[in-house]
This record gives C-alpha cells, sequence and structure tokens, in this order.
C-alpha cells in the first residue's frame, strides 16, 4: 500500500518562515476585562494560591485567566509549594506571583492608560 503524499502548502503545510509565532509581546499590552483587572491588582499586593485567583475573579478556571494574561506580555509564574491537602497528603499547589519585571509592565500600562484617559476626557 502506498503512503499518501505530504500536503502542498495550499492543503496546510507550512514553512518555518510562515509558522504562527508563539513568543509573548515585549510588552503588557493592557487588558479592560474586569476578571483580569482584579487579579492583576491582587497580584501587585501579593502571591496568590490558585483558588484565591477563582474567587478574585470571580470565575472557576484561574489557570485559563492566567494564560490570557501570559498571552497578553505578562509572565506571571506559578510557583508549586508543598502543602497538607484536607485528606492528610503532601500536595503541591499553584501559587501565582508578578515577577519585578511584570511590575514594571504593569505599571507603565498604567500610566499609558491614565495618560489615554485624560486625553480623551480633555477633547
Amino acid at each position: 500500500m502506498k503512503k499518501a503524499p505530504a500536503p502542498t502548502k495550499t492543503q496546510g503545510a507550512f514553512e518555518n518562515s510562515e509558522q504562527p509565532k508563539s513568543s509573548k509581546p515585549t510588552h503588557f499590552l493592557g487588558t479592560e476585562n474586569p476578571r483580569h483587572l482584579r487579579v492583576i491588582m491582587a497580584l501587585l499586593v501579593s502571591p496568590r494560591p490558585r483558588e484565591a485567583i477563582d474567587r478574585i475573579a470571580g470565575a472557576s478556571n484561574g489557570p485559563e485567566l492566567m494564560a490570557e494574561l501570559r498571552r497578553r506580555g505578562l509572565d506571571a509564574p506559578c510557583s508549586k509549594t508543598p502543602c497538607i491537602d484536607r485528606d492528610g497528603f503532601e500536595v503541591k499547589r499553584g501559587i501565582y506571583h508578578l515577577t519585578d519585571h511584570d511590575k514594571r509592565l504593569i505599571r507603565a500600562w498604567l500610566k499609558r492608560r491614565d495618560r489615554q484617559r485624560k486625553q480623551g476626557g480633555k477633547q
């Protein structure tokens, strides 16, 4: 039995130069999503476990929310910290935090956003 031919460019094959870039933006793109804003403000104060991110955001998928912030330009790492669960087993829970670089990016974005809002209000 013969193998099927490799897909052509028109059938969906990519050349290296045509593959979508998976790198994140060089600066924080910002957000107007209220869930994002609540989580960002909370993380500026202190690191938060995944369960707290869910409560603060008002959603039940904190890891996806954090992934959205990463796609917008933040690192927002998740450290795995050992803890004991309610059944007495040692588990590792995720603690999200902002890097110093993230905090600088957020502050720069907040300044740009405030400047734009002031300019928009004067017109």
